[in-house]
């Protein structure tokens, strides 16, 4: 860093605040830019609460909120992360703007979980310090962030990102190529497809899916991720077993028909229009069910904190 902790992040919608609760919490002085009056006007409260959520600051930072870009307060911002909508065009002009207004020796980043940063920083003169900085939701919480390098992205800037994550408390991981997906939601995906195969086709419920997920194989992940943990129980039972079910593994290379079903009938889950996605909601279980998941979160934190491997 330039010897300053400031940060600047693009866009007050659910990662933006929460990316911004991660800074404010490690003491950092945030700046948020948010051009809707109504979001505007709320995001302060919203940050606070994400800040609550994270647990004891280790020094209260500030947070100042602005509309537009050019009311920054430059002077001394080391780090600028976009947290717009997923539309490449509003991206660019974003990262267009943000090479124009920020000091040169600021790192620019996105959180895009879509598309790669190369294409994002496309044409732009210092893409040497252009990243991909890709948080979890809920950001506040997940420690994990992806530091992605660009097809020219600086070793040294890779780096400075990857300390600054550190030294926030989060666990960054580096992905070295720009690839579709970063390494997260690859993994993720890749789990999803069969998943979706296996309820599509009549081997199980989603309940039971879900089941095996979290009270299976996913219950030791806290502990080991999934290479680790064939250290423990043996490759040569890895092998023998991936030689077996290989073969029938789903290779489609489209979203499943099931859940494309879902999508056209509206039924995207908890959000409107439906309510209803693999499961039926209403305002009640929601609430419930979202207490419950903050709480199941919160307490595989302390466990990795009692680690040391997060803040």
């Amino acid at each position: 860093m330039n010897g300053t902790e400031s940060v600047l992040v693009v866009g007050g919608g659910t990662m933006g605040r929460d990316i911004a609760a991660i800074f404010v919490a490690a003491g950092w002085r945030v700046q948020v830019v948010e051009s809707d009056s109504a979001a505007r006007a709320a995001l302060a409260p919203r940050i606070g609460d994400s800040v609550q959520a994270i647990g004891p600051a280790r020094a209260q930072g500030a947070v100042d909120i602005v509309p537009a870009l050019e009311q920054v307060q430059w002077a001394g911002v080391g780090l600028a992360i976009e947290c717009v909508p997923e539309k490449l065009p509003l991206k660019r002009a974003v990262f267009g703007a943000l090479e124009r207004l920020a000091p040169a020796d600021a790192l620019l980043a996105s959180n895009s979980s879509s598309f790669p940063i190369s294409e994002i920083a496309e044409g732009l003169a210092s893409q040497s310090r252009m990243l991909g900085l890709h948080f979890f939701m809920p950001a506040h919480l997940v420690p994990a962030v992806e530091v992605v390098h660009g097809r020219r992205t600086g070793e040294a800037a890779a780096q400075e990102a990857t300390a600054i994550m550190r030294a926030v408390g989060k666990k960054p991981v580096q992905v070295r190529r720009d690839i579709p997906g970063f390494l997260g939601n690859r993994l993720q995906h890749a789990l999803m497809r069969e998943a979706l195969a296996l309820v599509e086709q009549g081997y199980a419920s989603a309940e039971d899916i879900d089941t095996m997920v979290r009270y299976g194989f996913g219950f030791r992940y806290i502990a080991a991720g999934p290479l680790l943990q064939k250290d423990h129980s043996g490759i040569d039972i890895h092998v023998a077993a991936a030689a077996t079910m290989y073969p029938h593994l789903c290779n489609a290379t489209e979203p499943s028909t099931y859940v494309r079903q879902l999508v056209e009938r509206g039924d995207y889950g908890m959000k409107a229009p439906s309510r209803r996605g693999f499961y039926a909601w209403d305002e009640a279980s929601i609430a419930r069910e979202t207490a419950r998941y903050q709480r199941a979160l919160a307490a595989a934190l302390r466990i990795l904190r009692e680690e040391g491997d997060a803040a």
